[in-house]
C-alpha cells in the first residue's frame, strides 16, 4: 500500500477548479451574454495574477521553481510516458512532472493573453480599464497589418482584436484538451489518479 502525501494545498486546488468553472462560463457566454463574459474574464485575470504570486511565495509544490525543468527532462519524461516499459524504476514526481509543469506555464500565458485581448475588445467598445473614447482613438494608430479608410479604423481595430481574442480562446481550449489527455495518460502509466489528487490534495508516493 503506497503512502499518501499531501501535495496540492487548498489554494492551488481552489485556483484550479475555479479557473475551470470560470473559463467554461467565459467560453460559453462569449457570443450572447457580454456582461457575464466580461466579469468572468475579470475573475480569470485575477485568478492568474494570484497563481503567479502563489507560484513565487506559495507552498513547496505550488512554486514554479519546483516544477519548471529543462528541455531534456521534458523530452525524457515524454519518451517514458509513451513507451511500453513499466515505469516503476523511473523517477517518480511528487508534484508536477516536467511536461505537466510546462503545460501549467503554457496555460497561464495563453489564458493571460486571452484575457488581455478580451480587455482590448471591451475597451474599444468603451468599457473596462482599457476603454478608449472616440477622441483618444483618433490618436491611436492601427496595427500595420490593417489597411482601411479612416472612417472604418475603429471598427477594423475592434475586429482585429476580436479575431485575436477568439484565436487565443480556442488555442487555450486546445491546450486544455492536451492537458486532460496528458493527465489521463500519466495517471494510467504511473498508477495514479491525478484528477482525484487535485480534489483531495493527496497523491500516492
Amino acid at each position: 500500500m503506497k503512502n499518501q502525501i499531501y501535495v496540492w494545498d487548498y489554494m492551488v486546488r481552489f485556483f484550479h477548479w475555479t479557473l475551470v468553472l470560470m473559463f467554461t462560463i467565459a467560453y460559453l457566454t462569449g457570443e450572447e451574454l457580454d456582461l457575464v463574459h466580461a466579469y468572468a474574464g475579470y475573475y480569470i485575470i485575477g485568478l492568474i495574477g494570484f497563481r503567479i504570486i502563489w507560484g513565487l511565495v506559495g507552498t513547496k509544490y505550488a512554486r514554479f521553481s519546483q516544477f519548471i525543468t529543462g528541455r531534456r527532462a521534458v523530452i525524457h519524461y515524454l519518451r517514458g510516458l509513451v513507451s511500453s516499459q513499466d515505469t516503476h524504476e523511473e523517477k517518480q514526481y511528487i508534484g508536477h512532472n516536467p511536461a505537466g509543469g510546462w503545460m501549467v506555464i503554457a496555460l497561464l500565458v495563453s489564458i493571460l493573453a486571452t484575457g488581455y485581448s478580451g480587455l482590448k475588445v471591451y475597451g474599444l467598445e468603451g468599457n473596462g480599464p482599457l476603454a478608449v473614447s472616440s477622441a483618444e482613438y483618433s490618436q491611436t494608430p492601427l496595427p500595420s497589418l490593417i489597411k482601411v479608410s479612416d472612417n472604418d479604423d475603429e471598427e477594423a481595430d475592434e475586429e482585429f482584436w476580436e479575431e485575436i481574442h477568439e484565436f487565443l480562446a480556442n488555442f487555450t481550449v486546445f491546450l486544455v484538451f492536451l492537458h486532460i489527455g496528458g493527465v489521463l495518460l500519466s495517471s494510467r502509466k504511473h498508477h495514479q489518479n491525478l484528477i482525484k489528487s487535485m480534489i483531495t490534495g493527496y497523491k500516492k508516493s
